[in-house]
């Protein structure tokens, strides 16, 4: 099913970044491969351009227009794209899906001011969710995109309905040491799809669903290396005990029990620490980036019930 576009009065229709002749080969084909991996949504995604004073962000949503709004924050050069297996289940369970390119990084996004730090990415936040006419959410956010949604949850406890943090990273814990030495080549010069493609591969340990539209969602993630302008993204400390003993949202913590970015069960141990009435669980056969693809009927069922239990 094809995505189309579709406007409101906030957002326009309006899509930047649509490939033109002045475009570099790289960036085209990274374009026309967010196309074909948002083709294969299973619903028609409206895409919808919200203006904030940073730039215009891209949100693909679905699902009912009055239904409990649902922000997807994907993981940093993932694109709301990789939410594929995912939009369907969410939305047919009432909600209002709204899969969010984060400004700066690949994605249909384009960022015209600076940010200048996590309170110019919690301004653009702010400003994206008063575009969209959303004055409180359900928050979602995986990997880096977790630790985003985390932040936004602290800074912004009245916005926050319910947040769900899927192997957020730099929350509760930092990195492996052998990760970093493994990724930090990735984004030293040149920058290749097939320096990506090969990540990847070391990563999913073999996990993942599969289909074509992971496949498809792969190669964009490779192309966005390639092709995408390189924006160093906006990153904190993590947030301190004091400040996550103050968040108010109920919160469900999933992590990948083969994800290579940090062990798992010391992450779920520490978070369950720092946030006592927290639901905390690790998913097995899952790694870090194929956590929202592998077993989605698994994970839609986590996720669609812990929303639920708060309608």
């Amino acid at each position: 099913m094809s995505a189309r576009s579709t406007g409101s009065a906030h957002a326009s229709s309006a899509s930047p970044g649509s490939p033109t002749a002045q475009d570099p080969p790289e960036l085209a084909a990274f374009l026309a491969a967010y196309d074909e991996a948002l083709s294969r949504w299973p619903v028609p995604a409206e895409a919808i351009t919200v203006r904030t004073p940073h730039g215009t962000t891209r949100v693909n949503a679905c699902g009912p227009r009055d239904g409990r709004p649902l922000v997807l924050l994907h993981g940093g050069g993932a694109t709301s794209t990789g939410w594929t297996a995912n939009a369907e289940a969410l939305a047919a369970a009432g909600h209002r899906v709204l899969a969010v390119d984060l400004i700066g990084d690949p994605g249909r996004s384009v960022l015209d001011a600076p940010l200048g730090g996590v309170e110019g990415l919690m301004s653009w936040l702010d400003a994206v969710l008063d575009g969209l006419g959303v004055a409180e959410a359900d928050l979602c956010g995986h990997s880096y995109g977790g630790w985003i949604a985390l932040e936004f949850a602290l800074h912004a406890p009245p916005r926050v309905r319910r947040l769900v943090l899927l192997d957020p990273t730099q929350c509760f814990a930092g990195f492996r040491p052998g990760y970093l030495l493994r990724v930090l080549p990735l984004f030293l010069p040149p920058r290749t799809a097939g320096k990506a493609r090969s990540y990847l591969t070391w990563e999913a340990r073999g996990t993942g669903s599969g289909t074509a539209a992971e496949a498809a969602w792969r190669e964009l993630y490779a192309l966005g290396f390639a092709g995408f302008p390189a924006a160093r993204p906006v990153t904190g400390p993590r947030p301190a005990p004091e400040r996550l003993r103050a968040l108010t949202a109920p919160t469900l913590v999933l992590l990948a029990a083969r994800s290579r970015t940090h062990d798992a069960r010391r992450v779920a141990d520490l978070a369950q620490k720092a946030l006592p009435g927290a639901t905390v669980d690790v998913l097995p056969d899952a790694s870090h980036h194929t956590l929202p693809a592998a077993h989605p009927a698994e994970l839609n069922r986590r996720l669609t019930e812990f929303l639920a239990a708060g309608a």
